[in-house]
């Protein structure tokens, strides 16, 4: 009974942390500030519908410099005024029940914050999930920079 339990309990813990998420490369949380960091965003497709489109919004401070090709994937930026990159959408598809990750390098802010990371995932059924903060259920993903 307790293996049972066991089994169940470690499903649905998996089921509940499956979002869209940005990590360093070594999957950690938290960074050092004022460094080169390379970082992953890591986004699985968890409907019957491919995702197509992923946008990530940089956070006010972190500077991207460049981006890891991924096969079947092209991305665009958008910059400010400044020239620096403020969110990157990647197009391609993820399957069903498969994920991507990709990956980029910034400089962290100079000053200790904690950075939240918007994805917004796009399916190809027009459906769009904003992982950012503005549902529980759909949470941004955070950094501490220390």
């Amino acid at each position: 009974m307790n293996k049972i339990f066991a089994l169940l309990s470690a499903a649905l813990l998996s089921v509940a942390v499956a979002h869209a998420t940005v990590k360093t490369e070594m999957g950690l949380s938290e960074s050092k500030t004022g460094i080169s960091e390379t970082y992953r965003l890591q986004v699985p497709s968890e409907k019957a519908s491919a995702t197509v489109a992923v946008r990530l919004i940089l956070p006010d401070g972190i500077a991207v410099s460049r981006f890891q090709t991924l096969p079947g994937f092209t991305h665009t930026v958008k910059k400010n005024d400044a020239g620096l990159i403020t969110e990157v959408t990647w197009k391609g598809r993820i399957a069903p029940d498969e994920f991507a990750r990709f990956f980029f390098q910034a400089r962290n802010p100079a000053q200790p914050a904690d950075v939240a990371w918007k994805v917004y995932q796009t399916y190809a059924d027009g459906s769009v999930v904003a992982w950012d903060d503005t549902d529980k259920d759909y949470p941004a993903s955070h950094t501490a920079v220390k």
